[in-house]
């Protein structure tokens, strides 16, 4: 017999966090999703959004909101200092190649479509988080800054890679976050002539070490995106000017892009890293999403992960006789998932940023490769990750 529903808190009211408390409300939890932040964060990069994530929204009803949110583009360009194109990949071959499971928006706006399909009795509160975690026999106490507590029967760690509830209850944050060289930041900001130059593609720059790229959003809006290898861990005070040093040698439209990017606040920046754990869950506290299981942005996959992710917990304690065993088949059914793209980053990711010429060449032809017959399934599949039925086997047969 399945555990009665009881109080679940969320750390967390990012992709990850979000998702874990639709399906918790689903099942009939009360629950309180606590967020550090102030309000909804608007920094954020372009995602492509397919595989088990996209399978995962279908089955919770939430796919038709975030088509609706979605972003057509016709092709990716590679660009030279001069903007012209050296190589394309044609998005509709790339949807074919998935089944047109794919849907291109900005991450905000899946967290908009997640906080959409939050019920009216969900608790969603900003500016709060844990500052200690109490284990009790019955269930996990929270303090809060202003003095007052929350008992929940679950808690939940959704609050990213540098998750507050894993420092609190499975130790540092150096035991578990793997760093693979780069850095990567975001913002957004007005332009007519560079969007126009944008309009229906997305255009990365083609060159060593440091890439950036640029998509036309609506009213003149454009969305910018940046990824350099480094050495370094500790990240800028002022992201704004690293940015800035670091990118304005590419040429074309990045020095008028850099010259447009916002305040630091509003700048998306983190370094690039994974979180490798051997065991995401605790007691009656478990983690999900970018907190146990962060694949880093050469996966491609990190927002579908975290939504599949959430979905199988939320089935699974649905189904399970009691909480632990529900976090156990969690973990179960999603780790393999998580590993298997983790281990699909770090090897790709001498080609999401070459750092030799003949690799910029190789990456270069493999794009035009991709417009032959059956290479773009090949390519696909590569940036897909191997099937998996974690979401089918869970999900009911009429997923809307």
């Amino acid at each position: 017999m399945t555990p009665a529903p009881g109080t679940a808190v969320v750390v967390g009211a990012g992709i990850s966090g979000l998702a874990t408390a639709q399906r918790l409300a689903h099942h009939g939890w009360q629950v309180h999703v606590l967020e550090h932040a102030p309000g909804p964060r608007p920094q954020g990069y372009m995602i492509d959004f397919f595989g088990p994530g996209h399978e995962a929204a279908q089955a919770m009803g939430i796919l038709p909101r975030i088509r609706e949110l979605g972003h057509a583009f016709a092709r990716a360009d590679l660009v030279d200092t001069h903007g012209r194109a050296r190589a394309s990949l044609r998005f509709d071959r790339f949807a074919h190649a998935l089944g047109g499971s794919v849907v291109s928006l900005l991450r905000p706006d899946l967290e908009r479509a997640l906080r959409e399909s939050l019920p009216d009795h969900a608790d969603l509160r900003y500016g709060c988080g844990p500052r200690a975690i109490t284990e009790e026999p019955d269930g996990v106490r929270l303090h809060l800054p202003d003095g007052h507590t929350l008992h929940a029967d679950l808690l939940v760690g959704a609050d990213g890679i540098h998750s507050t509830v894993r420092r609190l209850l499975f130790g540092p944050q150096e035991r578990y976050l793997h760093p693979l060289g780069f850095h990567t930041g975001a913002y957004t900001f007005t332009d007519a002539r560079i969007h126009a130059l944008t309009r229906g593609r997305f255009c990365l720059t083609d060159a060593l070490g440091a890439q950036m790229g640029l998509y036309a959003l609506g009213q003149d809006r454009v969305a910018a995106f940046t990824v350099h290898r480094t050495p370094e861990t500790n990240l800028p005070q002022d992201p704004r000017d690293q940015l800035r040093r670091t990118y304005a040698h590419l040429g074309w439209a990045i020095p008028r892009a850099l010259e447009l990017c916002p305040p630091p606040e509003e700048v998306y920046y983190d370094l690039v890293a994974q979180i490798r754990m051997d065991h995401w869950s605790r007691g009656r506290t478990v983690l999900v999403g970018d907190a146990c299981q962060a694949v880093s942005l050469l996966a491609g996959q990190g927002a579908s992960l975290a939504v599949g992710g959430a979905y199988v917990l939320g089935e699974e304690l649905a189904r399970a006789d009691n909480i632990p065993q529900a976090l156990h088949n969690y973990e179960q059914r999603w780790r393999p998932v998580a590993q298997e793209r983790q281990r699909a980053a770090r090897t790709g990711a001498q080609w999401f940023l070459p750092s030799t010429p003949a690799r910029l060449r190789l990456r270069r032809l493999a794009l035009k490769l991709s417009a032959l017959p059956g290479v773009d399934r090949m390519v696909a599949t590569t940036l897909s990750g191997r099937p998996t039925r974690a979401i089918q086997d869970l999900a009911p047969e009429s997923t809307g």
